[in-house]
């Protein structure tokens, strides 16, 4: 006899396949990268991001608003800075009345109950382009983490919910957490780039916040020797302890699609929240496939953010956010 047990039968239907449906993706999943520049009544389109834009504060205003009224409730910052204000020390990153600073207090003043995260790292400030301080041909590491912890005080003090290094410096979440605490910041987060991988993928961000690192005598040619080498699996595990045992509140794996197992890896190995980025390369594609028509762009976007989930991330920062909501809304 043929067995009893036939598995299509949760799948004759679309009313019982949503019944038993394992992965969810909803607005709550969603971080939302957002561009700032400085000026005025600016939406400046990035070339290889089609649709999504870098904005001036008075539009970052409307652009929250916005996001809030359709149901995404946290934010992740980036401000591209104006050339004349970068260095090597990445001075202009403590400015209080910096773009960053002056980003965050806009959304607050906005949209109080926004959450704010806040992108902690050099290269949008470096002359070099660079996460880290440039000396002899060398990323220092314990000279720049302790120019981000300045950097996370100056952002708290401005509003931020959270602080979000991406730098992969050693050492930089406890620099971080210890003076953080020291300035009475105790219920600033930190959400940390723990397994951030030397990718390229990250082509069209670098377009956006002009970030890419420059080519110079006597400065490295790329971030090799801070960011992650793709080939490894089981160095993510070792970075992503050490951030929480540091004082890491959220981790993240950045990027997403090709990382999967690593997410999955990590949802089996730690307890705290757990946020992949589906960064601008794995956007960029799935446009340009798009309009070629080559592919659904509707359906494989959906297909790949429930393939985020289903690996184990709790939270998905994607530039892809407010189409899910206009598919799926």
């Amino acid at each position: 006899m043929y067995p009893f047990i036939r598995n299509r039968r949760l799948r004759t239907s679309e009313s019982i396949r949503r019944l038993v449906r394992e992965t969810i993706v909803t607005p709550d999943d969603f971080l939302v990268p957002l561009f700032v520049v400085e000026g005025k009544g600016i939406k400046e389109e990035i070339p290889s991001m089609p649709n999504y834009f870098r904005l001036s504060l008075d539009l970052l205003e409307k652009e929250v608003k916005e996001l809030w009224q359709m149901g995404l409730c946290a934010v992740l910052l980036f401000v591209k800075v104006d050339e004349r204000l970068k260095d090597n020390k990445g001075t202009e990153a403590i400015n209080p009345n910096g773009l960053m600073q002056l980003a965050i207090k806009t959304i607050k003043n906005a949209c109080p109950e926004m959450l704010v995260m806040t992108d902690v790292a050099l290269d949008p400030y470096s002359s070099y382009g660079h996460d880290g301080i440039v000396a002899n041909g060398q990323i220092l590491n314990d000279e720049t983490a302790e120019v981000l912890a300045e950097m996370s005080i100056s952002h708290a003090n401005a509003g931020a919910d959270f602080v979000a290094p991406s730098d992969m410096m050693d050492g930089r979440i406890l620099t971080i957490r210890e003076a953080l605490e020291d300035e009475g910041f105790t219920n600033t987060g930190i959400m940390s780039y723990s397994a951030k991988y030397a990718s390229a993928f990250y082509g069209p961000f670098r377009d956006a916040l002009d970030s890419a690192p420059v080519d110079k005598v006597n400065v490295p040619k790329d971030k090799k020797t801070y960011q992650m080498d793709f080939a490894n699996r089981y160095e993510a595990i070792r970075e992503t302890q050490m951030d929480i045992d540091e004082g890491a509140d959220i981790v993240m794996v950045k990027p997403g699609l090709c990382y999967l197992d690593i997410v999955r890896e990590l949802r089996n190995q730690v307890d705290v929240p757990l946020a992949v980025y589906q960064v601008s390369g794995e956007y960029a594609m799935l446009k340009a496939a798009a309009e070629k028509g080559w592919l659904n762009h509707d359906a494989v976007m959906l297909e790949q953010l429930t393939a985020i989930k289903r690996a184990g991330a709790n939270i998905i920062a994607s530039y892809f956010a407010k189409d899910f909501i206009r598919v799926c809304g």
